[in-house]
C-alpha cells in the first residue's frame, strides 16, 4: 500500500482496494494524511472473480475516468487449494483477477496508463497452456512466477489490442512486506528472517508510481520495467503466440469475449 501513499503525496485522487476492511481504513488514513487528493475505499476479495466483478462495478458507478489503473495484489500460496468458483488460487488472484478487472474497466482508461505489478520470478516460470491451473503438478514458487509471467504477457498482449492506452509492467524487487507470511511453515519463516535484507515498500513501490505518474514513462507501451528503466524479459515472456492463447483461455475462464 507504499504506492496509494506516494501518489496521495503527488495529490492524486486515490481509490484503494483491500481484503481486509481494517487494513484499508488504515491504509486510507495514511494516505489522506500524505496528500491533498480525494481517497475511496473498496473492499474485495480478487481471488473470487464475482469479487472483481463487483468492484468493477462499484468504481464504474463511482468514476467516470480512471486515469491509471494499477493492478498489486498478488500472493504466494504454500500448498494448492481452489476457490469456491474452482480456480486455483494463485493463477486467480495473481492473473486472472487483473485481466477480468482490466478489461472491465477498459471503457473508462481511455487514454490512461494500466501498470502491472510482475516480477522477475517470472524467469522460473513456464507456462503450459494445458495446464494453467497447475493440476498435474504443484510447486510453489514455480506456479508464482508462472503467474508473473502471466503478468507479462498479459501487458505484451493488451497493449498490442488496446491502442487507447498505454500498458506497462514492473518488477518491484523483493520487498520487505506481509508477501509470504499468509501462509504458515516454511514461507513465513524464509520472508520473516529474510527482512533485513529486503527493500523498503516505498523503494519497491517507486516504479510502480514513476509508471503512474511520470512524464518519461507516458510514451511507454508493453514495457517491462526494472528500477525505472526498461528491461528485456524472459524468452518466454516475449512469446507473442503464447500470450495470444493465454489471452483467449483467460477470457473463456471469466467468461469474457476474447
Amino acid at each position: 500500500m507504499a504506492a496509494a501513499v506516494g501518489l496521495a503525496r503527488e495529490g492524486a485522487d486515490v481509490a484503494l482496494v483491500g481484503r481486509d476492511p481494517q487494513r484499508v481504513s488504515e491504509v486510507a488514513a495514511q494516505a489522506r494524511a500524505a496528500g491533498g487528493g480525494s481517497v475511496h475505499e473498496h473492499v474485495a476479495d480478487l481471488t473470487l472473480m464475482s469479487g472483481v466483478r463487483a468492484l468493477a462495478d462499484e468504481a464504474l458507478e463511482r468514476y467516470e475516468r480512471i486515469d491509471v489503473l494499477a493492478n498489486n495484489a498478488g500472493a504466494l500460496f504454500a500448498t494448492r487449494k481452489e476457490t469456491t468458483e474452482g480456480l486455483e488460487r494463485t493463477f486467480a488472484l495473481n492473473h486472472l483477477a487483473p485481466f477480468l478487472l482490466t478489461n472491465l474497466l477498459l471503457g473508462r482508461l481511455a487514454g490512461g496508463r494500466v501498470v502491472t505489478t510482475a516480477s522477475d520470478a517470472h524467469t522460473g516460470g513456464r507456462l503450459d497452456l494445458q495446464d494453467l491451473q497447475s493440476e498435474r503438478s504443484y510447486s510453489a514458487m514455480r506456479v508464482y512466477g508462472t503467474s508473473k509471467l502471466c503478468n507479462i504477457m498479459f501487458t505484451r498482449e493488451l497493449a498490442r489490442r488496446a491502442g487507447e492506452l498505454h500498458a506497462n509492467c514492473f518488477h518491484p524487487g523483493v520487498v520487505r512486506t506481509g508477501f509470504g507470511k499468509n501462509e504458515n511453515g516454511v514461507w513465513k519463516v524464509l520472508t520473516t528472517l529474510g527482512s533485513p535484507f529486503m527493500r523498503s515498500p516505498e523503494r519497491g513501490a517507486r516504479s510502480l508510481i514513476w509508471l503512474a505518474t511520470s512524464e518519461q514513462a507516458a510514451s511507454l507501451d508493453g514495457e517491462y520495467v526494472v528500477d525505472e528503466k526498461v528491461r528485456a524479459p524472459s524468452a518466454q515472456a516475449q512469446d507473442e503466440a503464447l500470450a495470444r492463447g493465454l489471452w483467449e483461455a483467460s477470457a473463456e475462464l471469466v467468461g469474457l469475449d476474447a
